[in-house]
This record gives C-alpha cells, sequence and structure tokens, in this order.
C-alpha cells in the first residue's frame, strides 16, 4: 500500500512505524473472514482492511470524522486478522497509533467522555476499584442486569503459600483480578509452591497499563509501565526466572513494553529485559508436566470446555499449552467451533459497545455449551467474567483446576 503520511506525523516515531505497517498491507481481504464485528455487522468499514484505510486517510491529512471514530471504536483489538493476515500486517499497534489521532480531532460528547475517564481513572487504581467491587458485590442481589453482570459473585482466595524456595518467580498482582477473582493468583502461588517456585508480588506494581493506553491516554499508560519496571527491578536484579503472568491481557501488554518504551532513553534497555522475562502461566506449566502427571497419576477430570482468550492466542501466538498441560493431568478438554473468534469482553469493550459485545458472547457461549462441559475454564479475567454474565455453568482460570487436584492428591473419581 502507497503511502504519503501528513507533516504532522511525517517523520515521527509513531509515523515510520505506521508508515511500514501501511506498506506490508496487500488489500487481500483474509483478515475480513475472521473479523468478529466484520461477521456481526457486514460492513468493510467494520473490518481490518476498511479501518486501514479508514487510518491512512487520516494519517495522510484527511480530517477525522465521527464516523472515522465510531468504526475504530467498534474494533475489538481481537488481532485475529494478524494471525490470518499473510503480510504480517501487525494492526493492533497501527490501531493504536490511528485511535490516538482520531481523538485528539474528534471531541466526544460529554456522556463518553465521563464514562471513558471513570473507566480509565478507576479500574487501574485498585485503591478505588476494590472497595467499589466489595460496595457492588454486598448489594449484588438488587443490581441491574447491567452492572450485576460486571459484578462477580464473592469469592475466596484460600491461602497464600509461605514456603521460600531457591526458585523465585515475580507475580503481577493485577489491578482488578484480585478483586474479581482472588483465587486466581493464589491457586498459582499454591501450584507453583507445590513444585518447588516461590511467587513473589513487588507491592508497588500495579496496572499493567493496556487500560489507560489502549483508551488513548497513551501517556498515562507508559507511566504505568514505568512504575512497575521500577517495582520489579530490584527482584529482577536479585535473580527472578521470570514475570509471571495469570491474566494474558496483562501478559501481551508486558511482553510490548520493550517496543513501547523504547524510545525512552531511562527504562529503554530495562523495559527490554521485562519483556524478555515475561510468560504466561501457560509457558511456564509445561515444565513441569511430568511432575504434575506423577502427582495425579490415572485419575480422570472433569470435562471442560476451553475458551483461549485473544490476547493469548492472537496477541501472544500462544496455542495448545494449556490444552497440553490440562489433558496431560488428566482433564477432559473439548475447544468449541469457531474458538478462535472474541468473545466480546476486550477489556473495557463490553462497558462502551455492549450491544456488539452481547451478541460475541453469546454466540461463544452457544458453541462452548455444546460440547457440554461441566465448566468452562479461560486466561483472562474479563473473558471469565463476561462468560460467566451469560451462563449457569462455572466459569473459571484453568489453574483453579490444577490447584484442586493438587490439594485433593487428584480429581474425584
Amino acid at each position: 500500500m502507497q503511502t504519503n503520511l501528513a507533516d504532522f506525523i511525517k517523520n515521527t516515531r509513531e509515523g515510520e512505524e505506521a508508515d511500514a505497517i501501511l506498506r506490508k498491507c496487500v488489500h487481500c481481504g483474509f483478515c475480513t473472514a475472521t473479523c468478529p464485528t466484520y461477521q456481526l455487522l457486514g460492513d468493510e468499514l467494520d473490518g481490518p482492511r476498511g479501518r486501514i484505510y479508514l487510518m491512512k486517510q487520516v494519517l495522510e491529512g484527511k480530517p477525522a470524522t465521527k464516523k472515522t471514530q465510531v468504526h475504530l471504536d467498534r474494533c475489538l483489538t481481537c488481532r485475529n486478522c494478524e494471525s490470518t493476515c499473510p503480510s504480517g500486517v501487525q494492526y493492533g499497534r497501527l490501531v493504536d497509533i490511528g485511535r490516538n489521532i482520531v481523538e485528539k480531532q474528534v471531541r466526544r460528547p460529554l456522556s463518553e467522555r465521563i464514562v471513558r475517564t471513570v473507566l480509565k481513572e478507576a479500574l487501574p487504581r485498585k485503591w478505588l476499584f476494590r472497595p467499589a467491587m466489595k460496595a457492588g458485590q454486598m448489594v449484588r442481589p438488587l443490581l441491574p442486569a447491567v452492572l450485576k453482570n460486571k459484578v462477580p459473585a464473592p469469592q475466596e482466595a484460600g491461602r497464600w503459600p509461605r514456603t521460600a524456595h531457591a526458585r523465585k518467580m515475580l507475580l503481577l498482582d493485577g489491578c482488578v483480578q484480585p478483586s474479581m477473582a482472588p483465587n486466581t493468583n493464589a491457586a498459582t502461588a499454591r501450584v507453583l509452591d507445590a513444585l518447588g517456585v516461590q511467587l513473589v508480588v513487588a507491592p508497588k506494581a500495579g496496572c499493567c497499563g493496556a487500560i489507560r493506553f489502549h483508551m488513548n491516554d497513551q501517556e498515562g499508560g507508559l507511566d504505568d509501565m514505568r512504575r512497575n519496571i521500577d517495582a520489579w527491578w530490584p527482584e529482577v536484579e536479585a535473580g527472578a526466572e521470570a514475570i509471571v503472568m495469570t491474566a494474558s491481557g496483562c501478559g501481551v501488554t508486558v511482553k510490548d513494553y520493550g517496543h513501547l518504551l523504547a524510545h525512552d532513553p531511562k527504562y529503554a534497555e530495562k523495559a527490554a529485559r521485562i519483556s524478555a522475562l515475561t510468560k504466561d502461566l501457560s509457558e511456564i506449566l509445561p515444565s513441569f508436566t511430568a511432575e504434575l502427571q506423577k502427582k495425579l497419576a490415572g485419575k480422570a477430570g472433569p470435562r471442560v470446555a476451553w475458551h483461549p482468550p485473544c490476547t493469548l492466542q492472537h496477541g501472544q501466538q500462544i496455542r495448545g499449552k494449556v490444552e497440553d498441560v490440562l489433558r496431560a493431568i488428566g482433564v477432559d478438554v473439548q475447544l468449541c467451533a469457531d474458538s478462535h473468534l472474541c468473545c466480546g469482553s476486550s477489556g473495557t469493550y463490553s462497558v462502551l459497545q455492549p450491544d456488539l459485545a452481547y451478541q460475541l458472547r453469546d454466540n461463544k457461549l452457544k458453541n462452548l455449551q455444546a460440547t457440554k462441559p461441566d465448566m468452562i475454564v479461560s486466561a483472562n479475567i474479563g473473558c471469565q467474567t463476561h462468560l460467566q454474565s451469560g451462563t449457569d455453568t462455572p466459569v473459571a482460570h484453568w489453574i483453579e483446576l490444577v490447584d484442586r487436584a493438587l490439594a485433593a492428591d487428584a480429581f474425584a473419581a
């Protein structure tokens, strides 16, 4: 694709990156076949190819319009198109650049600005989000459905192991997960403790930066990233083996720190080191499969439907690892039809685009439940909460299955 960038972005870091990405696009349209919003709406401008044309026009100097903003807002940033693209177009990075430019040119209505400000200021701050979530859980039966869907039932975390091990890994506690699903990180700590690894949480680490960055407060998002690097660095220097991610949405962002902070002379080298150390939990557990099999040999586990989050299978390009671990310990794992498609959660998307989000959720649940599972498992708090809002079938993080099995030394016969 030929480009002629406007003066306002020509010869800038963002401009050079956008130009390189645009030039890779050959207009083939393979991406439209796997784009969730194009499948629902059937509009070229609600598919990756159409959105690329819109962003190209803005980058070349055509003023952005509200219509441009609406079509970019409807994108889930699921990056399914990246998995499909034969030319390697990095659409996710392009849409971050394009959205940020459009946000500066098109003023949103007051109601949109209020909602978006609340989301990007409240969600990343645990000291704000935690009491709000506890209050919501206390009155959950009285909440209207639209709010109840975002407030999961209270969950006990269980014990956090205190045994010191020679092997240590860092864990990103996250911003919303500790309040919405506290058992996920605790279960991870218990499983790794049983395998001789101590998980360490840096108290000053918080939101990975994705919420602010993807809502066009990119400087705020970068500040979140710098804070995490500062919080983790002493443990990194002390020899932490890895930085473990239990939410794939956080993992895909932290793995990108090296790129996002490459322009920052103070943080570029550290950010690259942090990205290199970052591993999704599904990248950690396979090395312990033999030990898990020995502990849990010969016992049949439940039948589960595995929902791979987009941030895992498309953003991080990790496929098959969770299924292999669970099957190795006796779990009957099923992948549903169209397992590559987004469930509609996508961070704040289910709040900002509820009509599309719930259509995608219901389509996903129909396919998941067709496998007749005892439960549904995933690897991202947003997906888990969104899916649970539409079904009575239990939805959990996959590590909770491993934790339960180890706690009983086996699955129930």
